[in-house]
């Protein structure tokens, strides 16, 4: 394999890796309260997930 003449500065490795990041999760609104949640996740305000409350909230 090919091998690089001279080190990549860490300001280029920076640049290289500046798409890298994660980006914000997609949020659903639930159906129940209205309340934004995370998609495939139960709503942490009611419990409730596709329609059916899976845990109880008090």
């Amino acid at each position: 394999m090919a091998q690089p003449k001279r080190q990549h500065s860490k300001s280029r490795q920076g640049k290289r890796r500046s798409h890298n990041k994660i980006g914000e999760p997609t949020l659903a609104e639930c159906s129940n309260c209205g309340a934004f949640h995370r998609y495939h996740h139960i709503c942490k305000e009611c419990g409730f997930y596709r329609g059916r409350q899976i845990i109880d909230v008090n």
